[in-house]
């Protein structure tokens, strides 16, 4: 179990720490998490990701961030996504979820769906989708949580350090 402490994080904390969320991300990009970017990838890039693509919608209340602390530090993160069509009143998705390379394997991956899913029922969203690379550290974990598989989507993204494109895999959970 971690030692973590998992909170929702609002937009001003997110724009007062940019620097800490920037370099989670920038971490994890270099890393060779796939989640939407590619070398060259520098903090000024990462920083840019949360204050273009997070803090508007977090501020909106179509997004919540959550962040996984270790002794005040940023370890972790993930977003739920709420932000969705009428005829999906029922569905979430979950966004993002980053672990900090020096954090990894202390159950705070975990700790932060489990925190989500929470999340997600809180806001009477009882489906909840994501995508990971197929293959990555992140598959095991969706399906040990109950995730199943919808399918998997050949090339879907480019990998961080070449011009290999790797697929996805589409997963689901009911949650509530």
């Amino acid at each position: 179990m971690t030692a973590a402490e998992i909170r929702t994080v609002a937009a001003e904390e997110i724009e007062r720490d940019i620097d800490a969320f920037g370099e989670l991300m920038h971490a994890c990009v270099h890393g060779g998490g796939s989640v939407g970017y590619v070398l060259p990838y520098s903090l000024e890039d990462a920083a840019d990701f949360w204050r273009k693509n997070v803090i508007g919608p977090v501020r909106g209340g179509g997004r919540t961030v959550l962040g996984a602390f270790v002794s005040g530090h940023l370890a972790g993160s993930v977003q739920l996504d709420i932000d969705t069509p009428p005829n999906q009143p029922h569905r979430a998705e979950a966004r993002k979820l980053l672990v900090h390379p020096d954090f990894r394997r202390r159950g705070i991956a975990r700790a932060l769906m489990e925190e989500l899913e929470r999340h997600a029922r809180m806001h009477g969203r009882w489906l909840v989708t994501l995508d990971t690379r197929t293959g990555d550290a992140a598959e095991p974990l969706y399906l040990s949580m109950g995730y199943l598989i919808a399918g998997k989507i050949p090339d879907w993204c480019r990998d961080n350090f070449t011009e290999r494109y790797d697929p996805t895999t589409i997963l689901y959970k009911k949650v509530g």
